[in-house]
């Protein structure tokens, strides 16, 4: 069973991939229900949501054009104690040729390491990509509050910046 349902759709804007639930999350079945957790904050700040969202409204991104999944869907618990073998990247990439969203963020470097298969990764758009989707790739600092020493709101705010170029052209030649 999986901790959190996934928030996925045909004809996203965005989807956001983390590494697994945390231990808030899980029991409340929110995403980001960590009290340390910047995502709704994030999400408002930078112009992703018009209002800053709760965690037990989480259904509501779809609205925004923002599906929601995780790399380790039966598992719930901070990076450091997941094992390798509780992720499973080819069911995520299943599911990205399935919805084929726009943008792809991962929030945080393990989730794109662990996605991507790559040991070395950088914050921001993924230049090149192993992927067998066309979707954009974006890396994003951790939300986490265990991960304060690594944020950076600079790399989320250039992510939704790219949503709103993809959204721009999608209207333009709709």
């Amino acid at each position: 069973m999986h901790k959190l349902p996934d928030l996925l759709r045909p004809g996203l804007d965005l989807v956001i991939c983390g590494t697994a639930a945390g231990p808030k999350s899980a029991s409340t079945k929110t995403y980001y229900a960590g009290p340390g957790n910047k995502f709704w904050r994030t999400l408002y700040k930078t112009g992703l949501t018009p209002r800053q969202i709760a965690p037990s409204e989480f259904a509501d991104l779809t609205d925004f054009g923002i599906g929601l999944t995780d790399l380790a869907k039966h598992v719930s618990g901070v990076d450091a104690k997941l094992d390798q073998s509780d992720f499973n990247a080819a069911e995520f990439w299943e599911k990205m040729n399935t919805y084929n969203p726009r943008i792809i963020a991962f929030n945080s470097k393990k989730a794109a390491q662990v996605a991507l298969g790559r040991n070395q990764i950088d914050y921001g758009k993924a230049c090149e990509t192993e992927t067998l989707v066309e979707s954009i790739v974006f890396v994003l600092p951790s939300t986490s509050g265990k991960a304060e020493k690594s944020w950076n709101i600079k790399y989320w705010h250039e992510c939704a910046e790219l949503v709103r170029d993809e959204q721009r052209l999608r209207h333009l030649y709709s």
